[in-house]
This record gives structure tokens, C-alpha cells and sequence, in this order.
């Protein structure tokens, strides 16, 4: 898709909720996963989304937290789970 980059070579594909996405190269926002993840995102006082990361850069795993962004790499594992407290 030309210069300003859009095109295949600066995506990569990610793995979300079992899924296979495509997405930019660089940063993923934790808003950007849970986006990915469940269509429509659940929303209330007593709803608590989680983000867990897999396969990250040199093989790190962590939990990603609202307003937070970590490096993709291809084949990257997210789990989003969505939990009611009430």
C-alpha cells in the first residue's frame, strides 16, 4: 500500500483468544487487544477485563493494564477474559 506504512510488510499476526489477527507493527494498547478480543466490549461497574500476553519480545509474559502498550511480534499470544464481579 505504498510509503507511508500500511502495507503487508509492516503488519504481523498475532494470536487473540485462539484467533489469528492481523495488525500494525510496533505497540498494541491494552484498549486495542480488548477491542480485538470481544465485539462488544462488556461494559458496567462490576465488569473487570483482563489481558494476559504470551510469546512477547525475547519470550516475555505479562499481564497488560489499561492505558498500557506492549512491543507485537509475529505470533504473539493474548488472552482477554471479561469477568462480572457482582
Amino acid at each position: 500500500m505504498g510509503e507511508h506504512g500500511q502495507g503487508p510488510q509492516n503488519q504481523v499476526q498475532v494470536i487473540v483468544n485462539t484467533r489469528p489477527k492481523t495488525v500494525q507493527r510496533g505497540v498494541i494498547t491494552y484498549e486495542q487487544v480488548v477491542a480485538l478480543a470481544l465485539d462488544p466490549v462488556p461494559s458496567g461497574p462490576n465488569i473487570q477485563i483482563t489481558v494476559s500476553y504470551y510469546r512477547g519480545e525475547g519470550g516475555k509474559s505479562g499481564d497488560l493494564l489499561p492505558g498500557k502498550h506492549v512491543a507485537v511480534h509475529e505470533d504473539m499470544v493474548f488472552d482477554v477474559t471479561a469477568t462480572d464481579l457482582s
